[in-house]
């Protein structure tokens, strides 16, 4: 199993802090984190759009992905932070979707990880968003397929996995698959075992999460369960690996952080060190389970 890092893990770095945490001390480009996540020796990245600068420009893109080729790393180009289509209301978004999987193309990505809704909408009709992603989806796969990217939706705090489960079959196309949170059912009291033990099938590429609740925190705001380095926390990384691999996961296992919790002082980068030697240590041992 392949070990990898998404962008967001710097986001405080690329300039982006909540209300809530302090603005970074120093700034990272696009270059750094592609630098760094080969330090780490990790086989692949996923890409944060909001964090490439001149993405629109194809002699930019051309260079990302020359950088990603020197490193040999697999690649997700990550479209749709922070609300993406709003739950199917949003067109322009639809759009800048669709015109995303050039800029994918650009930089070698077969897999774009999109967003249908978010935390911001989880109390709104849940079964009218899905009717209208599954209306844009329909049309979105038809270009993908033209464009050979498959796109993988997130669980991004809006829906539970028998939704998510419900849109992919709805759709039904080899060209949307998920991109597996495996936080964000938690954050929704929804069991990301049981919700993987349906959706490992349709995964095509995952953000690996760990959680711990956050005392600071209202126990209404996102983040009261905060995101620490794999491990430390109650998600079991561990068993959703194993479902992973009996499903012939051919992706990264990417971690993320998006709101590290208070206790890891703001050192996203020792979390994400952190981070990827336990990965490491889970995808020897689902390894060796499955030789033995």
């Amino acid at each position: 199993m392949k070990i990898g890092i998404d962008s967001y893990c710097y986001h405080r770095f690329f300039g982006e802090a909540y209300p809530q945490q302090e603005a970074a001390s120093k700034r990272m480009t696009l270059e750094d984190f592609i630098d760094r996540a080969s330090e780490l020796k990790v086989d692949g990245v996923s890409l944060e759009s909001c964090f490439i600068p001149e993405k629109n420009d194809p002699g930019y893109l051309s260079s990302v992905r020359d950088r990603l080729d020197e490193y040999a790393f697999d690649r997700v180009y990550a479209w749709g932070h922070p609300d993406g289509l709003e739950g199917g209301t949003n067109h322009t978004e639809y759009e800048e979707m669709i015109g995303s999987f050039q800029h994918a193309n650009q930089i070698g990505a077969k897999i774009m990880r999109v967003v249908g809704s978010s935390g911001l909408f989880r109390f709104e009709n849940h079964q009218e968003q899905i009717s209208r992603l599954v209306a844009m989806f329909r049309k979105a796969v038809k270009v993908a397929a033209d464009c050979d990217i498959k796109m993988a939706i997130e669980n991004h705090i809006d829906f539970t996995g028998d939704e998510i489960l419900q849109l992919l079959e709805e759709v039904d196309s080899p060209y949307l698959g998920l991109n597996l949170d495996t936080g964000n059912f938690a954050r929704l009291l929804d069991d990301p075992i049981k919700a993987m033990e349906k959706l490992a099938p349709y995964t095509l590429a995952t953000h690996i999460k760990d959680l711990k609740i956050n005392a600071a925190a209202s126990v209404d705001d996102w983040y009261f369960f905060s995101t620490v380095p794999v491990g430390d926390g109650f998600i079991d990384n561990l068993q959703l690996a194993r479902l992973l691999k009996r499903a012939d996961y051919q992706g990264l296992l990417a971690m993320e952080l998006d709101f590290l919790h208070p206790d890891y002082n703001n050192d996203e980068d020792a979390a994400v060190a952190q981070s990827v030697d336990v990965l490491r240590r889970i995808a020897e041992r689902v390894e060796t389970e499955t030789t033995d």
